[in-house]
């Protein structure tokens, strides 16, 4: 799929501005330039375009929120200069996969201040002696080169960071109140056994509506993942659908064309023939008139020769 029909695609009725993220791996680039993106995504954070034929990105759009930019398995040599330009907050960009062969190429990144993890596996430049050491010094504001900082530990995850934050919000300030008195009175009568019938229902109870609760929210979620597969699949169908009526109108214009052609040399056809038959007739034509003007010569030829012996018979 071409890549100014994929951007469009995942749109999903909504406006530009709206975009936060985009991913458009492994559709197709016409001319190897960055197609379908305007400066309308002014709210773009995360930006995918993996595989998708890319030799460069001076036409990529200014972008001044992006901060996750992936770019790899592309064509992509250098010329970076652009992203310093349309892409000041950039933090994370993965170039890995793509032509990268000298660290001068990646020197213009210095500019790009917020950069902390740079991708470039599987380049040519990774393959150069003292490479992480290289490129550490080349761009001091990276803390994290292929995925590893310079002591090589690994880059975490950003669940893990999430994870972490989660604790740390659990692990806030207890506030005491009447409710804990009473869970805390519950819990030392289930620990010494003495377990009453009110406890136990209260607990079947409360088992139900957390049952209940969590049925209920895993059918809106399956209807809410069905409502957008829907949507998806719908939006995919119609573009397909639009693609084959236009090679069809494509199809049956060129079929037009072919049958005027024929018929267009059919006609040059007849009238040369007519052109041709026109011609032998004024030939015969002036054959009988020739043929004609013969005849009459030579009957007045006659006609003298007669004359001429008569008139010898009468001097006799």
């Amino acid at each position: 799929m071409e890549m100014k029909k994929r951007v469009l695609l995942e749109l999903r009725n909504r406006k530009p501005k709206d975009v936060a993220e985009l991913v458009v791996d492994n559709c197709r680039s016409s001319d190897g330039e960055v197609e379908g993106l305007t400066e309308e995504y002014s709210e773009l954070e995360i930006l995918s375009m993996v595989n998708v034929g890319l030799s460069s990105l001076a036409k990529l759009p200014a972008l001044p929120k992006l901060s996750k930019l992936e770019v790899s398995d592309n064509l992509i040599s250098g010329d970076l200069d652009s992203l310093v330009e349309k892409c000041p907050n950039l933090t994370y960009l993965n170039l890995s996969g793509n032509k990268i062969k000298e660290l001068s190429s990646i020197k213009t990144l210095q500019s790009l201040k917020h950069l902390k993890s740079l991708d470039l596996y599987s380049c040519e430049v990774s393959s150069l002696q003292e490479y992480r050491p290289s490129v550490f010094q080349l761009l001091p504001q990276i803390k994290y080169l292929d995925g590893y900082d310079p002591q090589d530990n690994e880059l975490p995850d950003s669940n893990d960071e999430e994870d972490e934050d989660d604790d740390d919000d659990v692990a806030g300030p207890h506030v005491h109140d009447d409710d804990d008195d009473e869970d805390d009175d519950e819990s030392s009568e289930v620990e010494e056994g003495e377990v009453g019938l009110s406890y136990l229902m209260k607990e079947g109870i409360q088992d139900e509506e957390d049952d209940g609760d969590y049925v209920e929210e895993e059918d809106d979620e399956e209807e809410d993942g069905g409502l957008c597969s829907n949507k998806f699949e719908l939006l995919i169908s119609q573009t397909f659908h639009d693609e084959e009526e236009e090679e069809e109108e494509e199809e049956e214009e060129e079929e037009e064309e072919e049958e005027e052609e024929e018929e267009e040399e059919e006609e040059e056809e007849e009238e040369e023939e007519e052109e041709e038959e026109e011609e032998e007739e004024e030939e015969e034509a002036l054959m009988c008139c020739f043929r004609a003007d013969a005849a009459g010569a030579q009957g007045e030829k006659r006609k003298r020769e007669e004359d001429d012996e008569g008139d010898d018979d009468d001097d006799e």
